[in-house]
């Protein structure tokens, strides 16, 4: 496991110990960025489920000028703050079940990356928790990895579904906040 592009390029990841996390393998991992690569430069990311932190850590080394990882397990946020040690003050490490902490966030973020446990059910109750909470500033993203047949949860306005791409038994479902200046 290893950044692929960017100012930390090629840095090796530590992984977490035992089976309990599941990595993106580095193809959908390159996939996902080559989606969001004019999206990331000065943006607030905000990686649930964050495991070992490869995905926020990916995106601070493309440019996003902060990243904060949610994950439930201390073992594994041990590892992400080893892991993102690289970009000092830009990653915040949050020891929290997700959707909880999504129930007290008051701040919101430019691009969501969600690699929740595999399930639909996980995956609809956190993306339910961000549109309602409204979470996502106005032209910003929410990514997610799920089992490739997930259906995608429909996303109330000003939230809309971009696109799904299929990576063998992985899909990614990219979702866009529409909302513009001026509405309400």
């Amino acid at each position: 496991m290893r950044i692929i592009a960017g100012e930390a390029r090629g840095r090796k990841l530590k992984p977490v110990p035992g089976d309990a996390t599941r990595p993106t393998s580095d193809r959908v991992k390159e996939s996902m960025f080559n989606i969001l690569q004019f999206h990331l430069e000065g943006r607030r990311v905000l990686d649930c489920f964050a495991g070992t932190g490869q995905l926020g850590a990916e995106a601070l080394s493309r440019g996003a000028r902060e990243c904060v990882f949610i994950e439930q397990s201390a073992a594994a946020a041990a590892v992400i703050r080893e892991n993102t040690r690289f970009f000092e003050q830009r990653a915040v490490v949050r020891v929290a079940e997700a959707v909880r902490w999504l129930d007290g966030a008051e701040e919101k973020f430019d691009l969501v990356l969600l690699d929740p446990p595999y399930g639909p059910q996980l995956l609809a109750k956190t993306l339910n928790k961000l549109f309602t909470r409204d979470l996502v500033n106005p032209g910003g993203f929410i990514l997610c990895e799920c089992l490739a047949d997930t259906e995608p949860p429909e996303a109330p306005p000003p939230y809309a579904l971009v696109k799904c791409y299929d990576y063998g038994n992985v899909r990614l479902i990219n979702y866009e906040n529409r909302h513009l200046p001026g509405q309400f």
